[in-house]
């Protein structure tokens, strides 16, 4: 193996010390042992299935499990369009018929959002893309006849986060297989029991259709030895990774192709020309949603000043509850640590204890109490505040108070850190419509509506849990996962 291919170890260690102190363990993570890949020499291992009986795609071992992958693969392609078709109803019905059950097991395994909304994620998977995108184009003219057609990669080896472990699988196995691969998922260690769930389902009712073993698998311990290995794996040629920084970061120096969902912070601006009052509730609907949660979901609004009392009258009869300076103090002092570099420099962590925490959890350490079913706290902030500039995925909404609209796009920018991933106005005026998209730059720009709506859910559109914003390839679809090949005829085959 070159060094090209391999991993940033320190990156990938990062990742899995954020994965343990978010389950509330100390990291301990012994030398790396060497590196567990299929040499090019080696004859091919035999299907792990086939030497230890049916495993529904969990495997302990990352190489059984890539093995298995190449296996379905080869059978996959035998099946044609039709096949991948029929995995995709597949997938979309055990969503829709289990949502209800896997939406609480996930809940009870991760212990972050709101129970209701897990079971929503589930219902919506029939609206992620499946073979209708993989359709070839064609040319003719004077010289002949050329045809593109989109091809698939063979195994892909995909990341899940543990704020969407079921529906971003779920989502991610719709577009890749109806490209015509099949895939090894490496779970957030939060929500491997989840996954190994619905992966487990997923293989049962595909091989009583289609007699196909293992076309979706998981490592049923994800560690960063099994991180690692998938990464580096001989047949593993793309990887499709939904997680934070570090994640991403280990990807994209591992050597191959990846499709990287990173990090966002999506800012918000509203500048009084529209309705106040939806604006408000568009706000919640969307930033409230699985207890801000979404990596899209709204998570600072800028105001302009001459309208910003009556926005808040809209948050509050929407059913959003303000906290008072000393009550944002001491629920900022719960949420982050504040730490200085050798510079001096200050920097803030996210507390991941409240990641995901219902509102009153929240208000409780902030020193207050408010209903249960509350949607949203939220709170007049500056434009540096922790809550403003961190991306803190709490259904807390600091609102940032502006001169005009031109301060509103540059403290927008700012807290959006160059992302690019998301950004949301309300307004009527196309000419500050057109200031922040320009200014920000971002894959998505929701206008007049909820966050949510960038993804077809009460906008125009098309459904995908992984948006891949650092690689730039945008909202997935299948034909992310497939290659173009083109065949040209020359001088012949042309009718006209």
């Amino acid at each position: 193996m070159s060094t090209a291919l391999q991993l940033d170890e320190q990156a990938v260690r990062s990742i899995v010390e954020d994965v343990m102190r978010s389950l509330g363990r100390s990291p301990v993570i012994s030398p790396a042992p060497a590196p567990a890949v299929v040499a090019a020499s080696a004859a091919p291992a035999a299907p792990a299935a086939r030497r230890h009986g049916p495993r529904h795609g969990v495997f302990e071992d990352v190489n059984e499990a890539c093995a298995a992958a190449q296996d379905a693969f080869e059978q996959l392609k035998a099946k044609g369009i039709a096949g991948r078709a029929k995995v995709v109803e597949i997938v979309k019905s055990l969503c829709t018929d289990k949502a209800a059950e896997w939406g609480k097991f996930e809940f009870e395994e991760t212990r972050i959002g709101r129970l209701e909304h897990k079971i929503e994620k589930l219902q919506i998977v029939k609206l992620v893309p499946g073979v209708e995108w993989i359709k070839p184009s064609g040319l003719s003219g004077d010289h002949g006849i050329t045809m593109e057609e989109y091809t698939p990669f063979g195994v892909i080896g995909a990341i899940l986060p543990v704020t969407h472990s079921i529906p971003t699988l779920s989502g991610n196995v719709i577009n890749i297989v109806a490209a015509g691969n099949a895939v090894v998922f490496n779970p957030h260690p939060g929500g491997a029991r989840s996954a190994a769930l619905a992966v487990r389902t997923y293989n049962e009712a595909i091989r009583a259709e289609l007699g196909i073993e293992n076309l979706v698998c998981t490592v049923e311990k994800p560690s960063l030895e099994s991180f690692d290995a998938l990464a580096k794996h001989e047949v593993v040629r793309l990887l499709c990774v939904t997680g934070g920084p570090a994640v991403v970061n280990a990807a994209m120096k591992s050597g191959k192709r990846a499709i990287c969902a990173g990090p966002g912070n999506p800012p918000v601006l509203v500048d009084g020309t529209g309705c106040l009052q939806k604006a408000a509730r568009d706000i919640l609907q969307g930033g409230a949603f699985d207890n801000n949660l979404l990596c899209i979901g709204e998570k600072q609004v800028f105001v302009l000043a001459a309208v910003f009392e009556k926005f808040l009258d809209g948050l509050r009869a929407a059913g959003a509850v303000q906290l008072n300076a000393a009550q944002l103090a001491k629920l900022t002092a719960a949420a982050f640590t504040v730490t200085k570099d050798a510079g001096g420099c200050s920097h803030a962590a996210v507390n991941r204890k409240l990641v995901g925490a219902d509102a009153a959890v929240l208000a409780r350490h902030a020193g207050t109490s408010v209903p249960a079913p509350t949607p949203m706290l939220f709170a007049e902030t500056g434009v540096d505040h922790e809550f403003v500039l961190e991306e803190q995925m709490m259904p807390m909404l600091p609102v940032v108070r502006v001169k005009d609209v031109e301060q509103g796009v540059e403290f927008a920018k700012k807290s959006e850190h160059g992302y690019k991933h998301s950004a949301i106005i309300h307004s009527l005026n196309v000419d500050h419509m057109t200031m922040m998209a320009r200014a920000l730059d971002t894959t998505l720009f929701v206008k007049n509506g909820p966050s949510v709506a960038g993804l077809g859910l009460g906008g125009e559109g098309y459904l995908s849990y992984s948006i891949a914003t650092t690689t730039g390839e945008g909202i997935t679809t299948p034909q992310t996962f497939t290659r173009t090949r083109r065949c040209v005829m020359v001088d012949n085959l042309r009718i006209y």
